[in-house]
């Protein structure tokens, strides 16, 4: 059972009850990440993410990772393209105390100067850290490749100059905007009645408040081929190709899926088959898609040796174009939905895939997440409607580039 309320102010509340088992995920998420920032703004939607576990009005930093092991959950965080998200996964007992420990860090954190400073070295070595992991750097310059330094091309984590230059001020400004009730949902999923949550929810944000007008403006689409290189001293050459694809709310995001798990979701995919079975070019290749309320992207990912980046890149457009001009087989697609079906399934037997899955369909569509509705969307899904995606979309005509590795050049 889903049900779901909407307060006077815009705040909304999606409960999905679960009797069956023994834990419960609360999540709040807020409607913003790196794709609405400015360019001076970059990474603050990420560092606020992890300054408000830095100490509240009542609680020291210590005290919030105390409180949530004596109780045996688990607290965390996350930030992406558009939502930022605060969750807390727990037993059945300690479900008040858990979202009240959550309600103080989303509503009362006080970021103390010494806190921030401290966490900006945190988040240098996070940056650090993505610096020297090439594959995470090669799909960070690949997003920007398609889809510019701003909006969804730009970074989660941003420039470190912009991590050591964030204040008190600038966090609060910056929640003035966009930590608001119309641009935030409260998503609980596990074994917990919808009554109980709206007694919480009434109990601790009673006093959220915000502009009493918010509307949130659409992220910048704009979509580039260009090509980018980073020239690293490291023994792989790691390259990633983007091509447009389907939003969240599309009507080809199944076609589209499919697509993506026939090209590159599996070790029975085209390209791991064609690019490391048959000849041998990668260790590592793959695809997949990201879908976001104003556009999408497949992106695909190899990490070879540096004498076969050329056999592999051609492989890859073959593959692709391939999918363009040939479509596929049914059985391919029907393996695709399987594929699909089953990983949809099993996660709906996590309660924090869940809390998840209603939490942001909520939040950027609108909509409610149904899992039985998925799925049917799936097994009608036709082969003419697939093959008529692949050739409008599945080509190289559309497309941007990354690549890193020593001495690398543009792929095209």
């Amino acid at each position: 059972m889903v049900k779901v309320k909407t307060y006077p102010n815009g705040l909304r509340v999606i409960v999905k009850e679960i009797e069956y088992v023994q834990s419960v995920t609360m999540g709040i998420m807020v409607g913003v990440g790196s794709a609405f920032e400015t360019q001076s703004e970059n990474g603050i939607s990420h560092f606020i993410e992890h300054v408000n576990f830095k100490g509240t009005e009542k609680r020291t930093a210590f005290d919030i990772s105390d409180e949530i092991d004596s109780i045996g959950a688990q607290i965390n965080a996350f930030t992406s393209k558009d939502v930022t998200c605060y969750y807390v996964k727990c037993i059945r007992d300690h479900v008040e105390k858990s979202f009240e420990i959550l309600s103080d860090i989303f509503l009362n954190s006080v970021y103390p100067k010494e806190e921030l400073d401290k966490e900006r070295t945190v988040i240098i070595e996070e940056i650090n850290m993505t610096e020297d992991t090439p594959d995470d750097l090669c799909i960070d310059k690949l997003a920007t490749a398609f889809f510019g330094d701003r909006g969804y091309g730009a970074t989660i984590l941003g420039p470190m100059e912009n991590a050591l230059r964030f204040s008190r001020d600038d966090i609060f400004n910056y929640r003035k905007k966009y930590y608001v009730p119309k641009n935030t949902v409260i998503s609980f999923a596990g074994k917990v009645k919808y009554e109980e949550v709206i007694d919480m929810v009434d109990k601790y944000f009673a006093d959220y408040q915000g502009e009493s007008i918010y509307v949130p403006h659409l992220v910048e689409t704009n979509v580039y081929t260009n090509d980018v290189c980073v020239d690293k001293s490291i023994e792989q050459v790691h390259f990633g190709l983007a091509i447009p694809s389907a939003e969240i709310s599309s009507d080809k995001r199944y076609a589209s899926l499919c697509l993506s798990s026939i090209l590159g979701g599996g070790m029975s995919s085209r390209l791991f088959q064609s690019v490391r079975e048959k000849r041998g070019l990668a260790y590592s290749v793959y695809s997949f898609m990201s879908s976001y309320k104003e556009a999408g992207v497949l992106y695909i990912y190899a990490g070879v040796n540096p004498k076969t980046v050329k056999s592999a890149y051609d492989c890859i457009l073959e593959e692709l174009n391939g999918l363009s001009n040939n479509g596929i087989t049914l059985k391919e697609l029907n393996r695709a939905k399987e594929q699909i079906k089953g990983s949809t399934a099993l996660s709906s037997e996590s309660t924090s895939s869940l809390m998840m899955s209603y939490g942001k369909r909520l939040l950027l569509t609108n909509d409610i997440f149904d899992v039985e509705k998925e799925l049917n969307k799936l097994s009608v899904l036709t082969l003419e409607e697939v093959n008529q995606v692949a050739k409008e979309r599945f080509n190289s005509s559309v497309m941007a580039t990354s690549i890193v590795g020593k001495g690398v050049k543009p792929l095209r």
